[in-house]
């Protein structure tokens, strides 16, 4: 697994990104903030839109199948288009699987780096990981509803949500929380700094 604080490949640079390398001489190296409401929109259409028709499929139609392959599509767009584009414009991320000469493969994590001119804005970051964090979350409480309602023939479809929002979610906050750190040692010392305040806190006066 490889970490990367602005990777500097001139094979996949980072959208945006291209221009910074360039030589401006007239240009002042001033941080410009980046407004990108296309990317905003599309990375918050697709999640939504699958959800919807997954809530209103009985209405929109009567056809399971038609339901299921329009879910399907919407959710691989949303897995596509987060992975790809919004993550680097909205929030300077990226993560993707490269294979080396050795026929190994391997994961990276980037993030843009502090240095770059290009800041993302604050409302479209917070819009970024507000819609990864709640959609996984929703599609999570429509497996436990298909199971408890027996719905199994939409289970597959809720599955897929599952997996395929988690993924985009996991691999964000990978790049989110850097090279150095794992979220399993980042959850393990959580725990255990609170156990060890709820322990000095027994013992206190």
């Amino acid at each position: 697994i490889y970490f990367l604080k602005g990777f500097t490949g001139a094979d996949a640079p980072l959208f945006g990104d291209d221009d910074d390398d360039a030589p401006h001489c007239h240009q002042t190296e001033e941080i410009r903030n980046q407004v990108h409401p296309l990317a905003t929109f599309f990375h918050l259409f697709f999640r939504t839109s699958a959800i919807l028709v997954y809530l209103l499929c009985e209405i929109l139609s009567s056809s399971f199948i038609v339901c299921m392959v329009t879910i399907i599509l919407l959710l691989s767009c949303d897995f596509w288009t987060v992975k790809n584009v919004s993550g680097r414009l909205m929030v300077g991320l990226r993560w993707w699987n490269q294979v080396d000469e050795d026929g190994q493969s391997h994961w990276v994590f980037e993030s843009r780096p502090a240095t770059s001119r290009k800041v993302p804005t604050n409302s479209e970051s917070q819009i970024f990981w507000l819609g990864l964090v709640v959609c996984p979350v929703l599609w999570v409480i429509f497996v436990f509803s298909t199971l408890f309602s027996f719905k199994f023939k939409w289970l597959a479809v809720v599955i897929m949500g599952v997996a395929l929002q988690w993924a985009n979610l996991y691999g964000y906050v990978r790049c989110k929380v850097g090279g150095k750190t794992n979220l399993r040692s980042m959850a393990t010392n959580y725990l255990g700094s609170q156990f060890f305040k709820q322990a000095m806190a027994k013992q206190g006066p």
